[in-house]
């Protein structure tokens, strides 16, 4: 008897070994736990923005001709885009505004994708804030008569909708003194 023990243990212990040995070589392969942690998809990121978050101009930082911020902290990704000759997406909580009556922001992958996700608002302001009479995607209007999403589609994709003059949009009905003169004129106060 005790030689067939030992045969089965002879058998038994290098393939219980191996079995072993092979069982963690496929868990380091898979990264164990820790991997299917990581591999978990990032919680989606909306901003669903309310009046608050329309604050004077000059308040926000000016690129070129109009002002931006960004309300979940994403402003350097931001400014990146708005910066880059090549364009970008701009992350969700962006806030861009030309004149204080009018603002865009980024919402959520697949909160409107004939808009890019950009949410846009016609808004009230006056020194005691901002009031939004209007926000949407293909319903709100300027203050010109002109649709903001029909404006916003002409901007070529790689600038993710946002308008400048070489950016593929129809350019606006007032020159660069008028606007600026409007972006002075912002009531709200600048704290």
């Amino acid at each position: 008897m005790r030689i067939t023990i030992r045969r089965v243990l002879a058998t038994w212990i290098p393939a219980a070994g191996l079995a072993v040995a092979v069982a963690l070589a496929v868990g380091a392969c898979s990264g164990g736990e820790s991997a299917h942690r990581a591999a978990k998809p990032k919680s989606r990121q909306d901003f669903v923005a309310q009046a608050s978050d329309f604050r004077n101009l000059h308040t926000m930082t000016k690129v070129r001709n109009f002002y931006i911020d960004n309300r979940l902290g994403h402003l350097d990704e931001a400014l990146a885009v708005a910066n880059s000759p090549k364009g970008g997406v701009y992350p969700v909580g962006t806030i861009i505004q030309l004149v204080p009556q009018e603002a865009m922001v980024k919402r959520e992958k697949g909160f409107s994708p004939a808009t890019r996700d950009w949410e846009f608002f016609f808004l009230s302001v006056s020194p005691d804030g901002t009031v939004i009479d209007k926000r949407g995607t293909s319903d709100v209007v300027n203050r010109f008569g002109g649709n903001c999403e029909s404006c916003h589609q002409g901007a070529e994709a790689r600038f993710d909708g946002v308008c400048e003059e070489s950016h593929g949009c129809a350019p606006l009905p007032i020159g660069p003194d008028l606007i600026h003169a409007v972006q002075e004129s912002d009531p709200r106060p600048p704290s």
